[in-house]
């Protein structure tokens, strides 16, 4: 299997700077040498080529660098679905988590039936109209399943870009009061931290696996860095305590890999501006990829 990696260095779905900076921090913490020495076959494309926060003149404030966002996820929709077409493994390093919008839109070109299981401290699941701060990192889950601003939802050509019986919200602990009940009022399964806390992870990713792999057709994972506790992973677009442990989130991903079922993953939010521990966060994203690629410990 070859692995391509793409980079969106994108931070302007959010209020918080530093995730543009997230591609090169998990480069630079060793990514490729860690995907070559499981053996795997590499080729890193670069980054998207995304505009810088300042040189924009924003154009309507009810709708945050909707356009600049849109360009960007074209960009990668379309590089996401050639990669899928040669047979090979997308790898997206974000950028805010706005880029999950332009991954899925890809996806769903390639692998129409894809199931997805997203890891976030949020649900993603606001709209313009629900969203207290309009910014759109907080959108993508609910415009994967079709929800949102008319231009957001057809990015790709093609809505809903996920089937909501085949997704499945993971480590959630920060909700708006509108988005919770639209995912109530949804079929997306959500498993709180406290539903992770009663059942333990290894149940929770065994239903999860059930319900996204159905049909066999594979599953593609976004992973917010930010499901994982702050404590562990500070580096991140917008920490919420109480997440995800160091082993949990192994956990997680190991099961995921053991399925042979992945097809496709992204990991964005790395903030190294907000990181405590050096490039630690990254690092950790690392660590992470090479479990959902299948590096094991022992068995």
């Amino acid at each position: 299997m070859t692995v391509e990696i793409i980079g969106v260095p994108l931070d302007l779905g959010a209020n918080r700077r530093g995730t543009d900076m997230g591609p090169s921090a998990v480069r630079y913490a060793g990514l490729c040498q860690a995907l070559v020495k499981m053996g795997l076959q590499v080729v890193d494309s670069g980054n998207i080529d995304v505009p810088v926060h300042e040189s924009i003149k924003m154009a309507n404030p009810d709708t945050i660098f909707l356009d600049e966002i849109l360009t960007v996820c074209r960009t990668l929709a379309n590089q996401v679905q050639a990669i899928l077409d040669r047979g090979d493994f997308p790898l997206v390093l974000g950028g805010d988590h706005s880029i999950a919008m332009g991954t899925l839109a890809g996806i769903r070109k390639s692998v129409p039936d894809i199931g997805l299981i997203w890891f976030d401290a949020h649900g993603d699941f606001n709209t313009f109209e629900t969203s207290r701060t309009g910014n759109i990192h907080g959108m993508p889950l609910a415009v994967a399943t079709g929800r949102g601003h008319a231009k957001l939802v057809q990015l790709g050509g093609l809505s809903p870009f996920v089937q909501e019986d085949k997704t499945v919200l993971i480590g959630v602990r920060d909700l708006d009061y509108h988005e919770k009940i639209s995912l109530k009022n949804s079929r997306v399964k959500v498993y709180s931290m406290k539903k992770i806390d009663e059942l333990g992870m290894a149940r929770v990713v065994k239903e999860a696996i059930a319900i996204a792999g159905q049909g066999g057709s594979g599953l593609h994972v976004s992973f917010d860095m930010d499901v994982v506790d702050p404590s562990i992973a500070s580096g991140v677009g917008t920490p919420v305590p109480g997440g995800i442990s160091y082993r949990e989130a192994h956990l997680a991903l190991e099961l995921i890999a053991e399925t042979k079922m992945l097809r496709s993953l992204e990991i964005c939010e790395v903030n190294p501006i907000e990181d405590r521990g050096g490039n630690h966060t990254a690092s950790l994203a690392v660590e992470l990829v090479t479990s959902a690629l299948g590096k094991r410990i022992f068995e």
